[in-house]
């Protein structure tokens, strides 16, 4: 018995055996007395958790749950919150991208302070409007009558023959019966009523569109090119590309405004985060330069 406890004692002394039973302590105080210090213990789930828990499964059913399934809701929120803490802990949040991303949506939703819904006077949105007409003209619009001559019809006849057709309109004149003239498409009309720029290009073709713009109105005038062959056009009305009182898109200069502030303001946050950071930026050598550095 003398012998072992020198021995005893010496074995206690090795740096290993001490960071084991180190390490048996803290895992018997972690199962018997609790948490370390420090560390979160307590899930509360508190009266305004429960009442969202409720709002959403009244949202989601119609109806408000009962003892049995706010029971269940709770329970699952418990849960929720155990494995979050969890994936912390095992640093499970770490380089995961969509994490990451809904992190910086959570952290930007913070900016959505009372400064951006108070409503911009009139005056801030007739500057804005005045500031940005592009985004807001509106496009100019023509009414027109037309005759087609096709070319996958005529070949390489189509362009004398519509010079030809073009004659014959400008003797007749803007009130010309174009029944049996050409060759009509059913889903092209002969006559079209005052249309914006931009729905004439999408039936037409962009190049149509522009050229006809550009045609004096009252007289036939051609041949027009588009993708379903020549036209021969009279134009009967035009307006011209114009920017809205702002009334007509107050709507659409408020969203723009307030995108703006909270632009604004996000890049105002990010300034004063950038300020406590020290950012570098690592870039990868590129392979020629690299080849040439180890020669």
């Amino acid at each position: 018995m003398t012998r072992v406890v020198p021995k005893l004692k010496a074995l206690l002394r090795e740096p290993m055996v001490q960071f084991l039973a180190a390490g048996a302590g803290l895992f018997l105080l972690f199962q018997w007395g609790g948490p370390p210090a420090g560390e979160p213990g307590r899930i509360v789930v508190s009266a305004s958790q429960i009442e969202h828990l409720t709002v959403g499964f009244t949202r989601m059913r119609q109806r408000p749950p009962t003892e049995s399934e706010l029971g269940g809701l709770i329970d699952d929120h418990v849960r929720e919150e155990i494995a979050a803490r969890e994936a912390r802990r095992l640093g499970l949040d770490r380089d995961d991208t969509l994490i990451r991303r809904r992190l910086r949506q959570k952290l930007e939703f913070l900016v959505e302070d009372d400064g951006q819904t108070a409503s911009p006077s009139d005056a801030e949105l007739q500057a804005w409007l005045d500031a940005h007409p592009d985004a807001f003209r509106r496009d100019p619009d023509v009414a027109f009558r037309h005759v087609l001559v096709s070319r996958a019809r005529r070949g390489r006849a189509a362009e004398a023959e519509a010079q030809a057709l073009l004659t014959s309109l400008t003797a007749l004149g803007p009130g010309a019966d174009l029944s049996g003239l050409g060759d009509p498409l059913r889903l092209l009309p002969d006559e079209v009523e005052l249309t914006p720029r931009r729905d004439v290009a999408a039936l037409f073709g962009e190049t149509f569109a522009d050229r006809v713009l550009g045609l004096p109105p009252g007289r036939w005038a051609g041949p027009v090119e588009s993708g379903y062959g020549v036209h021969l056009v009279l134009v009967t009305q035009r307006t011209p590309g114009r920017l809205p009182a702002l009334d007509a898109v107050r709507e659409q200069v408020v969203r723009d405004v307030l995108g703006a502030r909270r632009a604004q303001r996000l890049e105002a946050m990010y300034q004063r985060l950038l300020e406590r950071h020290l950012v570098i930026v690592e870039r990868p050598i590129p392979p020629r330069a690299a080849r040439a550095a180890t020669r």
